[in-house]
């Protein structure tokens, strides 16, 4: 059955947020006068939220929760310095537009809100669950769970998409077909999945819209 509810992780799936990112962590590391880390390393570093990008980013003596919040504070300011879309992924949301489609991300509720509104996506999406506090995150299955409700779409017809294996993870669980963006950040951890896209246009051809225009 082809689906018919996408979800989409948001960092390294929907936006390119990978510049940014490195740009705080890095005016982290100097502020504790530690050396700056490269963007492909910082890539290996994203996928499990803020607090596990500070923990893996720091020294273990130098990681706490101050650390986060005060990364999190130059990421506010820097998050929309050359965050973009992912190449292609306009073109498969312009396609589907007005069928049901979520954001599901780690990443903190009001940093994206603030991103998705100042990239033009909240006019895509009817649902958007990040983390707030009172969902666990991802690679647990409620934040897809509770994306399936927002939308009113059952498990059978839809397909979780991200380029990390909580992504895969949170859907195998939830009992959503899952889909592997080979062209993002993450890694599948040798996990199974159900598509996989080399590109972001490769969704158009798995996932293709009924009445395209």
């Amino acid at each position: 059955m082809q689906p018919d509810t996408f979800l989409f992780d948001l960092d390294g799936t929907l936006i390119d947020s990978l510049p940014d990112l490195t740009t705080a962590l890095n005016l982290l590391l100097s502020e504790l006068s530690l050396p700056p880390l490269p963007r492909e390393t910082v890539a290996q570093l994203v996928g499990d939220g803020a607090t596990m990008l500070v923990r893996r980013a720091l020294p273990e003596k130098a990681f706490s929760a101050q650390q986060v919040q005060r990364f999190l504070s130059l990421y506010q300011e820097h998050m929309l310095d050359e965050t973009r879309l992912m190449p292609g992924i306009d073109d498969f949301l312009m396609k589907h537009q007005g069928e049901k489609m979520a954001v599901v991300t780690n990443k903190p509720y009001d940093l994206t809100l603030a991103i998705i509104c100042e990239l033009g996506l909240d006019a895509f999406f009817c649902a958007i669950i990040a983390a707030d506090g009172k969902l666990p995150k991802k690679p647990h299955p409620q934040p897809v769970l509770r994306a399936l409700r927002e939308l009113e779409s059952s498990s059978e017809t839809a397909v979780m998409i991200g380029d990390h294996h909580t992504d895969l993870r949170a859907g195998l669980a939830a009992g959503v077909k899952t889909c592997f963006c080979a062209f993002g950040y993450g890694n599948d951890d040798g996990l199974a999945y159900d598509y996989r896209a080399e590109t972001s246009s490769d969704l158009l051809r798995l996932f293709p819209a009924e009445n395209p225009w």
